[in-house]
């Protein structure tokens, strides 16, 4: 009889033991079950497609917003959609092959609209969500990627069609001539010459749409190498020789890009139109009409006219230590571009045009010195400040890292990607007691502490 009662009770805890096995085991698979169900829910836009009436289209010509939500939506609060958009979106400017997604609802009373995504670029959606009278309009932008690539190429003709031959984005041309702006001519590149870049290229959905941050270059021109190293001196991104020198010079080497020099500098030119043989005291870039034209140097207005002498519409900037800068026959100016205006160094100032004595749109382009004309071809032209002795260590960290993926294949950690790349060089500045009292009492003092750090 003692046995019987412990018998009973170890029965009993092994029957409870197996239920609660198979309990926990049920739930388990339950959990694997809906975390499957859930697996399999189909998202569009983040929305689960099985609950709505999915309807996808792009933009056709003359298409307004209300041909795409008629029926879906009252012209009411169409109207509404339209004007509580225009913060992020305007539709009145949609665009032929624009794409847009309409998740619709049904019930007695007919079809309803629930969300509308619509894709106004590659990157930005706007979406709007109906439920009875309450709409929600608001902007997404989709994910971008990128992918790190280096491209070395010899050049055969120009470099942008040395680009489109090895398949690499168009925007790349632009980046390297603002780069090397100061320190290659580009209209004078020769059969041979030849770059290496390190880029990131970036997606969205897989497909390619442009260029992000270039991370060094390399670039050869009659035998010289010139290189661009990445550095941030000052809170901005800008690019240095490997002595630590800035690219940017005083002057650009032209006043715009992708054409093509159709008449250099001289004192003996035959004339196109009078045939006679006269001085030609600047450089013709033929290009497009409507080309814009920039400014080779900071600067101020001087003159904005009509020249009768055959030189069309003209615009003359002063710059310093007495140079000045022509640009004739154009087809027009830049907004706010008046005499007296101050422009920037690569700030559009013109376009080309075919104003006057002129056989083709092309640019006329001229610099003198202290009042002599000079040709633009040969402008000597001194850097900006160069890397700071505080920021050498720094840089020439920097460099030799670049440098180094320039010639081959580095590591991951020896890669430079980072826009704060040199965070030991910034000034610390620490504020005692003393100097909290100090500013209550001086008005302004911190930003005058901070104006005398470097």
């Amino acid at each position: 009889m003692r046995w019987e009662i412990p018998t009973i009770i170890i029965s009993f805890i092994i029957i409870v033991a197996v239920c609660c096995a198979k309990c926990s085991s049920g739930s388990g698979r339950g959990a694997e079950d809906q975390l499957h169900a859930e697996s399999e829910v189909e998202l569009l836009y983040g929305f689960d497609v099985s609950k709505y009436e999915v309807i996808h289209g792009e933009v056709a010509g003359g298409q307004t917003l209300s041909h795409l939500l008629d029926g879906y939506v009252k012209q009411t609060d169409i109207n509404r959609i339209y004007q509580e958009s225009k913060p992020i979106y305007n539709f009145g400017k949609m665009k032929v092959g624009d794409e847009w997604t309409i998740f619709a609802q049904s019930d007695s009373l007919g079809v309803h609209l629930r969300h509308f995504v619509y894709e106004y670029s590659r990157r930005d959606m706007l979406f709007v969500s109906m439920e009875g009278d309450s709409l929600s309009v608001y902007g997404q932008q989709k994910e971008e990627t990128f992918q790190r690539r280096k491209i070395s190429a010899a050049i055969e003709s120009s470099l942008w069609n040395c680009l489109i031959d090895h398949d690499i984005p168009g925007e790349l041309a632009i980046k390297m001539e603002d780069m090397y702006g100061w320190s290659v001519d580009f209209f004078s590149i020769h059969q041979g010459d030849e770059f290496t870049v390190i880029f990131d290229e970036r997606f969205i959905d897989g497909e390619s749409v442009g260029v992000g941050t270039v991370w060094g270059a390399q670039f050869t021109h009659l035998g010289k190498t010139y290189y661009a190293i990445p550095f941030d001196q000052g809170g901005k991104l800008n690019y240095w020789d490997e002595k630590g020198g800035s690219m940017r010079k005083q002057f650009l080497k032209a006043p715009l890009k992708f054409t093509r020099i159709s008449s250099k500098f001289s004192y003996n030119r035959l004339h196109p139109v009078y045939k006679t043989r006269r001085p030609h005291l600047g450089v013709d870039y033929a290009a497009p009409a409507g080309t814009p034209v920039v400014a080779i140097a900071d600067g101020t207005v001087t003159a904005k006219y009509w020249d009768k002498k055959g030189g069309g519409n003209v615009l003359k900037l002063k710059h310093t230590n007495g140079y000045t800068s022509a640009y004739l026959h154009l087809k027009g100016y830049a907004k706010g571009v008046n005499v007296g205006s101050r422009v920037s160094q690569g700030q559009t100032i013109c376009y080309v045009g075919n104003t006057g004595t002129s056989t083709g749109p092309h640019l006329d382009f001229r610099v003198y010195k202290n009042g002599k004309a000079i040709d633009p071809l040969k402008i000597p032209s001194n850097p900006v400040e160069p890397i700071k002795e505080a920021n050498r260590k720094a840089f020439e960290d920097i460099r030799d890292r670049v440098m180094a993926e320039l010639a081959g294949e580095v590591d991951e950690q020896t890669r430079v990607s980072s826009y704060d790349l040199y965070p030991d060089t910034r000034p610390v500045v620490v504020l005692t007691a003393a100097d909290s009292v100090r500013m209550r009492v001086e008005k302004g003092a911190l930003y005058r502490a901070l104006g005398e750090i470097e």
